[in-house]
């Protein structure tokens, strides 16, 4: 007889790493540094799990995650939201450290999400500069903002001096962006092939390419529903309810959105595919959203087949 799938759920927090295993309903601590995951590492690899899934925790999971998928053991990201509906379906209204590990690993055997592709190497490195970059964007406004209604001549001398050393930050980060692109092939392909598409630019593509690796793997309705921009259902009998979109990558919406607004004038197949569906009696609010939908597919198209942009003849 084979023995039964392991699953593993680790709850993450700053300092300290719970783990649960399933079946067997073991749990114990290890310290979230290096030093804990050298421990915890040759034991997980013992025990040879099928799936180990982290909560995604402001950053802290990185660690944890990153080094799990080097020692090739199947460590997945989820979202909290997932996990935390999971419990109450289930019935477990408590919330612990320990609890939280049991959750998951529940939530591992019983639903199983699919392995993908994890942020780890090059891939890990351009998120960061992106992270970085979007931070001194929003610290920017912010002091610029605090500047428009400033009286004071000392603190607006401050935040003059503040703001220039940010600009400072920004224009060599982004100097870095554009290094890092051009040392990696792969990166500069992809790159090239998703600004062939109109309305898309080098914000938008490096989003993409740090945030959303699955594209161009999966099909358009997973990409959709990845990135939270496949309507939902709500309905109940012979009531029918709103389609709704939420959940997803919340970072790859803001920069699809972005690229929506240009294509939406810019590019001729959105731009028709906007007009017609204002003419059918959608909002623009709707309208808007189907045409990121629409321009995500067209955009994990043109990765898969690894072919610029082509204008179709439009009827």
């Amino acid at each position: 007889m084979t023995s039964a799938p392991i699953f593993v759920g680790i709850d993450v927090s700053k300092r300290y790493l719970d783990i649960a295993i399933r079946p067997g309903g073991l749990k114990f601590r290890e310290a979230n540094d290096e030093a804990g995951l050298l421990a915890l590492i040759p034991r997980l690899k013992e025990l040879q799990p099928q799936l180990i899934l982290l909560e995604a925790s402001g950053g802290y999971e990185m660690l944890a995650a990153a080094s799990l998928r080097r020692a090739g053991l199947p460590a997945q990201i989820v979202n909290p939201r997932q996990v935390r509906e999971f419990a109450r379906s289930t019935g477990k209204l408590a919330k612990t450290d320990k609890i939280d590990a049991a959750v998951l690993a529940h939530f591992a055997q019983v639903l199983q999400p699919p392995l993908r592709p994890f942020p780890e190497g090059q891939q890990q490195e351009l998120a960061d500069l992106l992270s970085r970059r979007r931070q001194l964007v929003e610290m920017l406004v912010m002091e610029k903002n605090r500047l428009a209604t400033a009286s004071t001549v000392q603190v607006r001398k401050s935040l003059k001096s503040h703001i220039q050393a940010l600009t400072s930050q920004l224009q060599e980060l982004e100097e870095d962006l554009k290094d890092f692109l051009r040392q990696s092939p792969l990166w500069l392909t992809k790159d090239q092939l998703l600004q062939s598409v109109p309305g898309v630019g080098p914000g938008t593509s490096l989003s993409l390419i740090a945030w959303l690796p699955e594209l161009g793997v999966l099909t358009g309705k997973k990409i959709s529903s990845l990135t939270g921009l496949a309507p939902f259902n709500r309905d109940s009998g012979a009531w029918r309810g709103k389609r709704t979109t939420w959940g997803g990558r919340a970072r790859v919406r803001p920069a699809l959105y972005m690229a929506t607004l240009a294509a939406r004038r810019f590019n001729p197949v959105i731009r028709a595919f906007y007009q017609r569906l204002l003419a059918a009696g959608k909002s623009k609010k709707v309208a808007l959203v189907a045409c990121m939908r629409k321009l995500l597919t067209i955009l994990n198209a043109v990765l898969k087949h690894q072919q610029p942009w082509r204008c179709p003849a439009l009827t």
